[in-house]
This record gives C-alpha cells, structure tokens and sequence, in this order.
C-alpha cells in the first residue's frame, strides 16, 4: 500500500462530511445504463443527473437550491431516442450543457436561467457524425464553443458547436474502444484510454500522437487517463492480478511510470476528479462507498496518499463541483454530488481552520468562466492559458449569453466557385434587369405599346456600351421609338 509516514501537508487532516437528509435530491430514478461514466454534473447554478427514461434518453437540471424530494412529473431534458450516457456542462457558460447518447448523436442544450419549467425536448444543435453510441463528452478548458465527443466506433471528433461543424476527426487512432479522454490545461493535447491498454498523447490539431505507452495497466478492466496541471498524465486501472491501480507519467517518457501504486481488489472502476490549484485527486469507484484523495507533489514517492471518506451506501456515480462554486467562508475545497439509487447526496470536503479570514493558501486564483480564444483562433493553432479569477469575496455569477449557432450553407462553397467561372456572364446578366426596367419607364413615360417595348429593350441591349457612357447618348439615340404610338402588334 502507502507508506504511512507523516508528512507535513496542509491538507493531511481534510474531513468529509455529507449533508443532512433535507439537503439531498430525493425520489431520483438514477440510470441503470451499464456505461462506466459519472452520470452526473454540477456548476455553481445546477446539477444534472442521467435518469432512467421510458422511450428513449433523459437527464434532470435542478437548480441547486431545490433540494428536497422531486416531483415524479419534474420536467426533464428528453430529446435523444437512446439512453443519455455522458453530460458536461459548459465550462464558459452556465446555462450551457452538451449531452451523448446511444442514439449516436451529440446534443447541446440551453438551459433557462431559473431552471426548467416544461420539458425541453428541442436542442440548441444536434451533432451528428458517430456510427455507434457516444460516450464520451468533454468541452475545450479556455477555448469557446469547442467540444470533443468520443463513441464506441473508435472515433474522436471535436466540433465547433457555434456552427455545429465537425472541424477534426480522428480516425485510426484507436483500434478499440475509448475509455475516457481529457484535454491538458490550454487543451492544446489531448489523452485517452483505450480497451487496447495504452495511453495516448495526442496533439489533435495536427491528429499526431506525441506520446503512447502500451499496457500502462496490464488488467483487462477500463483505465482512466487525466492531465494534471504540470503537464504529467495520471492513470487508474487494473493490474494482471486484477488489483486497482493509480500510475504518474511523464509524456515526453512514457517508458517507465514515475510512480506506481496498487490499491485494493475491487472490480469498481476508479473515477478520478483533479483539482489543479491544490494538486489534490479524489479517486471515487462506482460502487464503492469510500472517496480516496491524494496530493501530488515533487517529491518522492510523487502521489501522496491523504486520507479516505466513508459511507454506508455505495455510489451509483458522482458529480465534481468546479472550484468557483464552493463556499470559501467554511474552508471548503471540493464538493461531490453521490448517486444513490434514488438519491443525490451532496458531500463537502473542509479544511479545518480556526480563522474566519480567507484562506489564500487554500484558495489561489483559479480558472473562471471567461474563455481565452474563440473557436477559430484555436482550430487556426492558437492557444490560450486559462482566465484566472479571485475568490476572495466569493464568485458571483454574471449574466450567460444565449449560444448562438450558425450553420453554414454546404452549398456556399460550390455558389463561390461557380460565380468565379461565369464572372462575365454574371456581369451581362447583372445589367439585364436594369435594361428592362429602363425600358418599362421609357414606355410608361412615352406612353409606347408592348410591341414598342419589346423593341425599345433590343435596341438598349445593343446600344449597352451608349448606356454606360451615359443617359444623354441613349436618350438621343432612342429619340425617334418615343414618337412611336403605335406598330405592327398594336394594330
């Protein structure tokens, strides 16, 4: 196991502590779907939990203020046709989540500021482009509108969301099925784990992996790959003797694991939850009813063991609070939301702390809701470090813009290059109208017949070049047709 030396940590004596009945969700039909994911979501305004469905896929979106029991009639998020197997919200919009399915779609939801009042069953955008489920969903940390979508076909996609495009694809990557994918913390990598056994690095833009380690756990159960803000990839799996694993690895030397450690011998797979300004990992397994937390540092052994949370219940999946919806005035460094059955349980790690002032050591400035890019800039190969804030004087939400989504016509591209062949014909034709609506106001004026019309826009056609130099030649030249009262059609 660990080696049980004390070591002095300011987050040695961190304490778990879940929340009183009447501060849970109650009456919730957690999803029975066999899928290895987290089934659940927060940010500072809502929690979203998978949900068993009659008909086809469904999630719930409480405010986090509507703790209590449920409503069986609650209005949920229905629109996929199979089981909604991964959620995330949007890190630079609250009101912004994005769904995958069975169904082999990827949905993008906006969610009503106060919270939903009927059933939403039409999307912002649907994201099509998998051939098989889609199990995997996770957005760009600093870029806008950027979303990376993983399916059992073996396929990565990342789409621009704001016009539902499938910019990049990254096929024949992977021979089996992706277990998890993360980006590091400027999302210009990206690492996945695959039924293969390997890790991999892989710079997406230019759809080249930099770094692969094969049989990075040798057991046949699924692995978990992470970034951590220095750049290192951290790993749980299986061991051959099937005992669960954590490992640390370097990218730029993936031959050997900086530290390895083996842990139990339980078949839950080991969910982890990072938290970059405090270097902490909680490792939660489904089906377990404990929460494991570990501090990395620079120092041998590198992965320090902390301490465990435990409850009666085991845990059906578990949703991670970002650091800017945590309550800072109680020295709170992370919040889980646990899945029972019919059940979600906030639970709240603290810091001990006699002081009532604001921990900075506890609370360095840490990513907010601003995004650093836009779309385009990053998919042009620009990259951007997050958007620190303070928390001193707490988070305060601002006001979420609407996402927009334009699609571009597919025809655009085949209309431009037509106008490039035919440019001079367009240019005749362009005049064509004006011609003809001359010719129609020289009639009217005149008080010409239809056959004197038709007549008036021949000669205008020829006398083109008279046109352009300027009305008084064209006046002139059609002097004698205006005196025309009558010809051969009228009589």
């Amino acid at each position: 196991m660990f080696r049980r030396v004390v070591r002095a940590s300011k987050f040695r004596h961190v304490f778990g502590q879940a929340l009183k009945n009447d501060q849970c969700y109650d009456d919730i039909r957690v999803s029975r779907v066999t899928w290895d994911s987290s089934f659940c979501a927060v940010n500072p305004k809502f929690v979203a939990i998978i949900i068993e469905a009659s008909g086809g896929g469904a999630f719930l979106v409480l405010p986090l203020h509507k703790s209590g029991r449920i409503d069986k009639a609650y209005p949920t998020v229905c629109g996929h046709t199979g089981p909604v197997l991964d959620i995330d919200w949007c890190p630079h919009n609250d009101q912004v989540i994005a769904s995958g399915s069975e169904d082999c779609t990827v949905m993008v939801w906006q969610i009503p500021e106060n919270g939903l009042v009927t059933g939403l069953s039409e999307p912002v955008v649907v994201l099509e482009g998998h051939s098989k489920r889609v199990g995997i969903i996770t957005w760009h940390p600093t870029a806008r509108n950027v979303l990376l979508s993983a399916g059992c076909d073996n396929l990565v996609i990342i789409w621009n969301v704001g016009t539902g495009e499938a910019m990049i694809q990254l096929e024949d990557m992977h021979p089996d099925v992706i277990f998890s994918a993360c980006w590091n913390r400027n999302g210009s990598l990206i690492c996945t784990a695959c039924k293969d056994k390997t890790i991999r690095v892989i710079d997406p833009r230019k759809e080249e992996i930099v770094g692969e380690k094969e049989k990075a756990h040798e057991g046949a159960r699924p692995m978990r790959a992470i970034f951590l803000s220095d750049g290192n990839v951290f790993t749980t799996g299986f061991s051959r003797m099937s005992e669960r694993q954590l490992a640390l690895w370097n990218p730029q030397a993936m031959d050997e694991a900086i530290s390895v450690h083996e842990m139990d011998t339980s078949n839950g797979v080991l969910l982890p939850f990072y938290d970059p300004d405090t270097s902490v990992v909680y490792l939660c397994g489904k089906g377990d009813s404990s929460i494991r937390y570990f501090e990395i540092t620079d120092e041998a052994p590198f992965v320090h063991y902390l301490s465990t949370f435990t409850t009666k219940e085991p845990q059906r999946g578990m949703g991670y609070m970002p650091k800017r919806g945590l309550d800072v005035n109680k020295c709170e460094i992370a919040r889980f939301y646990k899945l029972h059955e019919r059940k979600c349980e906030p639970i709240i790690m603290t810091v001990p702390r006699k002081s009532d002032l604001f921990q900075d050591d506890l609370y360095p400035d840490t990513a907010g809701p601003d995004c650093a890019i836009e779309a385009e800039d990053w998919f042009e190969g620009r990259n951007g470090e997050p958007i620190l804030i303070s928390l001193k004087n707490g988070y305060v939400p601002g006001k979420n813009r609407d996402l927009k989504v334009v699609k571009k016509n597919i025809l655009d591209n085949k209309l431009s290059k037509n106008a490039e062949n035919t440019g001079t014909v367009n240019k005749s034709a362009s005049s064509t109208p004006s011609i003809v609506s001359t010719a129609v106001s020289l009639s009217l004026l005149g008080g010409l017949c239809l056959g004197c019309m038709l007549e008036t826009v021949t000669i205008l056609s020829q006398l083109s070049a008279l046109v352009r130099k300027g009305w008084v030649l064209m006046c002139r030249s059609l002097a004698p047709h205006w005196r025309i009262r009558t010809c051969s059609m009228a009589k």
